[in-house]
């Protein structure tokens, strides 16, 4: 079978074994750098508006994926939100035991229409449950280096 016929059946497939030496950079783009640039000098986490839709996004976009109006509106969000959903880990990449194991969380963000998928610290894994208010722990300015886990973790609100 030619590489460029059409495969109907299972059978027919075939795979080659070997290794593609392939290298990549991936850039995070205008809007992902400026987000990133504000959680590194400022510890302060930034969204852009959708004039039309009214939607505030997080991590802040450059094209609303609704309407695709541009946007250029930028504006500080809170860094506290609640857990939409988590998911508990314990094994790692590489299938080694997590211990503790990590509690991981896709926390909705107050005043936007997003979130972030990032780490939950300070709490216990049977404590975690959905709508869990949280707030953003930052890392301290010397130690931030640019990237997303300049935030440490999400910890539990102090009531």
């Amino acid at each position: 079978m030619a590489i460029l016929e059409k495969v109907d059946k299972l059978h027919q497939a075939i795979a080659w074994q070997g290794d593609i030496p392939i290298t990549n950079r991936y850039t995070a783009g205008v809007a992902g750098e400026r987000f990133l640039r504000e959680i590194k000098d400022h510890a302060r986490i930034l969204g852009t508006r959708c004039p039309d839709c009214d939607l505030v996004y997080v991590p802040a976009a450059l094209f609303c994926e609704r309407c695709f109006a541009q946007l250029d509106e930028w504006l500080e969000v809170s860094s506290q939100g609640r857990v939409f959903t988590f998911t508990v880990l314990f094994r790692d990449l590489e299938d080694r035991p997590l211990d503790p194991p990590a509690v991981l969380a896709y926390v909705k963000l107050n005043g936007s229409n997003g979130g972030l998928v990032h780490y939950l610290g300070e709490v216990e894994p049977d404590q975690v449950f959905i709508g869990l208010e949280v707030e953003a722990v930052f890392k301290e300015a010397s130690e931030r280096e640019g990237s997303i886990l300049d935030i440490r973790y999400f910890r539990p609100l102090k009531r």
